[in-house]
């Protein structure tokens, strides 16, 4: 293949231009990507949903692994789009093509180990949450063996998009994640209900989506629609630069698999208020996923907005792209917050309409809101801090704050009049201080980083 000619995707130069314009156009695809993956989820919820309680717990259970791979997909996604970055804004093509070579090599191995390690272990992996429900077990047994087979697709599809993310084209994954979700919508009510799988039904639905849409980006590769004019596969991998990956990685991944495996001690607390309270968590997560999304979709554009500029060595953009990304996202927190309050019934009421399954979900939705606003605001500064290589901070208040919801939740939910209401409580308060410490670190930094470039 000739990619000295290519001229059909040009790669979307962050470090030119108004700041505003960038973040949005490049921020709005990610966002809707990330839409799409958490509909794959909500319309596997919906369809379930009408299974009952039962079903909902066990996918929302199971779910919680198709999580935890997301932490294995940063040790290689977070580090090459942030090396990926910097390569592009100091224009060094060759260094940018080490990364996509090293990246997916090292993907496809992690993608495989975790595979197995779920189908070896799914058995002890559901056993962990003492569920005291042997049909909840069982479903939740069969959709995580099935869900596991195409977690492949799921590693390569979201290291590609990064990929594409850092050159500035994030409406290419957009597009082709949006052709899988359609896919996947259709499948569902087939499978779930026609072919009376289950949820069954739903685990092998995502995978065909997923496996069409990794099929789609390979199409779409070798067409010549790449994420940056040169972009090949055939640079020869490499362990140093994998080392620096996962040195930019590690703190993230960390970060995310921990945050997991603590929200895995909480579903344990949340477990002994019975089934429907997990099916109400499990809801309500995906609920709340929309500012979750946003925020995450505004980080990885600000990551990418601060990669190039700092690899083009323009400290003033990226010190005014921290602010212009976090005025954006405070507007768009308060507007979820007040959203989540106002209208809780009628959200929560488009998965689950039975009682008491409604009244607490409204409940939860309700103490959830105050913290959106501060959720917003983490989750996109800590993007920020990744593209400048300084994953750490944001990793080191995440993980602090997010243990502290274990004792929290269990001494509220035992100890207190609050009951279930209590782990609601412990989950909102943790992300507000989050937020809050976080935004102190990043002024810390701004301020640390005038005083450099004015000396």
């Amino acid at each position: 293949m000739n990619y000295s000619g290519d001229k059909k995707m040009i790669r979307n130069d962050l470090t030119k231009g108004n700041i505003f314009d960038k973040l949005v156009k490049l921020a709005l695809p990610i966002m809707g990507t990330s839409f799409l993956q958490m509909a794959y989820n909500m319309i596997d919820m919906i369809w379930i949903g009408r299974l009952g309680a039962a079903s909902v717990a066990a996918v929302g259970t199971a779910g919680f692994f198709m999580w935890l791979s997301m932490s294995f997909i940063a040790l290689t996604r977070v580090g090459a789009e942030v090396n990926i970055a910097q390569a592009l804004g100091a224009k060094d093509i060759k260094k940018a093509n080490i990364n996509v070579s090293t990246s997916m090599l090292f993907t496809l191995i992690l993608a495989l180990l975790y595979v197995i390690f779920i189908i070896l272990f799914k058995d002890k992996l559901i056993g962990f949450f003492n569920l005291n429900d042997v049909t909840v077990e069982g479903y939740a047994k069969e959709y995580l063996f099935i869900i596991a087979f195409g977690m492949i697709f799921s590693f390569f599809n979201q290291v590609i998009s990064g990929m594409y993310n850092a050159a500035g084209h994030s409406s290419t994954p957009f597009r082709i994640n949006s052709i899988g979700l359609i896919i996947n919508m259709i499948l569902d009510p087939l499978l779930i209900f026609g072919l009376d799988l289950g949820v069954k039904g739903a685990a092998i639905a995502t995978i065909i989506a997923q496996f069409a849409v990794a099929m789609m980006f390979l199409v779409t590769v070798y067409q010549n629609k790449r994420p940056y004019s040169d972009f090949t596969f055939r640079e020869k991998p490499s362990l140093k630069v994998f080392k620096s990956m996962l040195k930019i990685a590690l703190p993230v991944a960390m970060q995310s698999g921990l945050f997991t495996i603590i929200a895995m001690f909480v579903a344990r607390i949340v477990a002994m208020h019975g089934t429907t309270a997990i099916a109400v968590q499990k809801v309500g997560t995906q609920i709340e996923a929309v500012s979750y999304m946003t925020a995450q979709g505004f980080g990885a554009a600000l990551s990418a907005f601060v990669g190039q500029n700092k690899g083009a060595n323009e400290m003033k953009r990226v010190k005014d792209g921290f602010k212009t990304a976090g005025i954006i996202m405070a507007i768009i927190g308060i507007i979820v917050s007040v959203a989540l309050y106002v209208a809780a019934e009628p959200i929560f009421k488009m998965f689950i309409s039975e009682e008491p399954a409604l009244s607490m979900g409204v409940v939860y939705l309700r103490i959830l809101s105050f913290s959106q606003f501060f959720m917003c605001i983490e989750i996109t500064i800590a993007g920020g801090f990744n593209g400048l290589k300084r994953s750490l901070p944001p990793a080191v208040v995440s993980v602090l704050f997010n243990a502290f919801r274990i004792p929290f939740a269990y001494v509220l939910s035992v100890y207190t009049i609050l009951g279930l209401n209590g782990i609601w409580w412990s989950i909102s308060i943790s992300s507000v201080l989050k937020g809050t410490v976080l935004i102190l670190v990043l002024l810390l930094l701004l301020n640390k980083m005038k005083k450099t470039n004015n000396s």
